[in-house]
């Protein structure tokens, strides 16, 4: 068991700078215009929020954070704010970092853009196996957050390459269960709070700051009973796939598809039993999409593998060398689900073979 002290310094700035960064997100969907919506090379949407929310990250960090050494494995960089034609959006983030941390009493400084630009551009570290290294995805599930639909802020830190504390703030995320379809969802409680430190378990709480409750994953043993996440967008995962190992388990339910790592919050407080990601194209996994959904679910007393079993190594860099996708479930589950899941990929790469 890692002592409680351990890290503690460094969850509370993370749940600080993933609350406010939060903020910042939930100010500009309310009110997304149309030069909000860069396109970026990979044609995913990149906001205004999403280096805004970077800048908030990376600033509170290092003014919580003072005498630590800082290095930030995220997802953006400035290069397209400091383009000819950028200037309009740049100075919309500056006025939205400098608001957003206007509304915490502790700071007291006004931005530059300048000022904005380095703090975005501070997460270009590569990671590794020494050291320790903050690992952001300013939005994660930035589809569903131009949908109105759920998005994630998600901080980890690795520490010798081991994911030591997660954070993920989670603005459209109920409360209350999203596996009850019959729920009143008007009477939902909006916005989660998720963090968890390594050996002592996950909580969660409301984002606007109520007092926060352990969680645990399902504890459910028969298949038949489980229901399951899915990434929203196909190209994230091959639904048909899924489907086969869903009829091969005997699961009952339909997939619920929801974007972001607010899946991994989710399943960590046994709204579903299973999630599974297959990436279409083979995509290469970055850490920032899973660092902090892993340890969530994990210190909740789930386990996150990668489709041959292997534990996720994050100590390699931007990147996660991965066997064909990820599984998350409960530990009774796991021996079961890796069983048909590596049935169902050899007959689909036997149907493929034959074709």
């Amino acid at each position: 068991m890692a002592s409680a002290s351990l890290y503690q310094r460094e969850l509370a700035a993370a749940v600080k700078a993933a609350s406010l960064a939060a903020r910042l997100c939930q100010t500009v969907q309310k009110s997304i215009l149309s030069s909000d919506v860069q396109s970026k090379a990979d044609k995913s949407p990149v906001t205004v929020a999403d280096y805004g929310s970077q800048a908030v990250v990376s600033l509170v960090l290092k003014m919580e954070l003072p005498s630590e050494s800082f290095s930030l494995v995220a997802e953006e960089d400035a290069g397209d704010l400091r383009k000819d034609g950028a200037q309009d959006t740049l100075k919309r983030i500056t006025k939205l970092v400098n608001e957003t941390l206007s509304t915490d009493s502790t700071y007291n400084i006004s931005l530059s853009e300048e000022d904005v630009l380095a703090a975005i551009d501070s997460g270009k570290s590569e990671g590794g196996p020494s050291g320790q290294h903050w690992v952001l995805d300013p939005i994660d599930g930035t589809k569903g957050f131009l949908r109105g639909d759920q998005y994630a802020i998600a901080l980890g830190l690795l520490d010798k390459g081991k994911v030591v504390l997660g954070v993920l703030a989670c603005p459209n995320l109920p409360l209350a269960s999203i596996a009850n379809p019959d729920r009143d969802a008007s009477q939902d409680q909006i916005g989660c709070l998720f963090s968890a430190k390594i050996g002592c378990g996950t909580d969660m709480q409301l984002l606007n700051g109520s007092t926060a409750k352990k969680i645990h994953v399902s504890t459910i043993e028969n298949p038949a009973d489980a229901s399951l996440f899915e990434s929203f967008e196909a190209a994230h995962s091959m639904h048909d796939l899924s489907s086969s190992i869903t009829q091969k388990l005997g699961v009952q339910a339909p997939p619920v598809r929801i974007d972001s790592q607010a899946k991994y919050g989710a399943l960590a407080r046994g709204d579903g039993a299973i999630y599974l990601r297959f990436p279409a194209q083979r995509l290469s996994e970055k850490i920032w999409d899973h660092a902090a959904g892993f340890i969530v679910v994990s210190e909740a007393g789930g386990v996150v593998t990668d489709a041959a079993g292997n534990d996720l190594d994050f100590s390699k860099g931007r990147y996660l060398d991965l066997d064909t996708g990820i599984l998350v479930t409960n530990k009774k589950l796991m021996p079961l689900l890796l069983n048909v899941v590596q049935d169902a990929l050899k007959e689909k790469s036997l149907s493929t073979s034959l074709l």
